[in-house]
């Protein structure tokens, strides 16, 4: 990523101009440390400045070119945009196109092109002219749309899976309600069969009080019509 945006994006560099004798000695030491490329002994001058002075735009601005130089793009970007709160775009529009030159550079470091887009498109309306603004502006589009497409390739993907996932739940689901609808008939079954037998049972223990009431009745009978013959 740090590559696209040493091809793509132009950084708009910290303010060392004579305004920033305006400010506190410690913006003065931050800047002759951006000067020598140390960036975090910048950083740490620029948030002394701050301290003393919070509302100063060139610290505010300065300290966003620091952390931009430091991959610290979310940080910078909040600098940046103090910066260009303090600003009246219509009183100082090169300054103001600026500040969101750079806020667009810090949200295309960070893949976040519609956020650049609208930065970007933000700064040309403060300052028409700018074609490095112009030249981020186009490649921040064309990353957004690829983005997008990735997106949405990605959201079919996922749909799609979603989809079998579904699908294979439901057939996971059916499937036990098969097998439970199975094991309730051969429940059923077995409780029929078990019904069937129990009454064969009784109807065999019936039928036997039967035969035995019917077996006595005739020795019953035997027994007396020999005694019958006796007399």
């Amino acid at each position: 990523m740090k590559r696209l945006i040493t091809i793509f994006c132009i950084l708009y560099a910290a303010s060392l101009s004579l305004s920033a004798q305006q400010e506190s000695g410690d913006v003065r030491r931050g800047n002759k440390q951006y000067r020598k490329q140390n960036y975090s002994e910048a950083e740490v001058n620029y948030r002394r400045g701050l301290e003393k002075n919070k509302n100063g735009y060139e610290a505010h601005y300065n300290l966003g070119d620091a952390l931009f130089k430091q991959d610290k793009y979310a940080d910078a970007q909040a600098e940046f945009e103090t910066a260009a709160k303090m600003l009246d775009k219509k009183k100082s529009p090169e300054r103001y196109a600026k500040a969101m030159h750079n806020i667009g550079n810090c949200s295309f470091a960070q893949q976040q092109y519609d956020k650049a887009v609208g930065a970007y498109q933000e700064s040309l309306r403060a300052n028409p002219k700018d074609n490095d603004t112009r030249y981020n502006l186009v490649k921040a589009m064309e990353l957004l749309q690829q983005q997008q497409q990735q997106q949405q390739q990605n959201q079919d993907k996922q749909d799609k899976q979603d989809q079998q996932q579904q699908q294979q739940e439901q057939q996971q689901q059916q499937n036990q309600e098969n097998q439970d609808q199975q094991q309730q008939e051969q429940q059923e079954q077995q409780q029929d069969q078990m019904d069937k037998e129990t009454a064969e049972q009784i109807l065999q223990a019936l039928e036997q009080d039967e035969q035995d009431t019917q077996d006595k009745m005739q020795r019953q009978q035997g027994k007396k019509r020999r005694v019958e013959k006796e007399w």
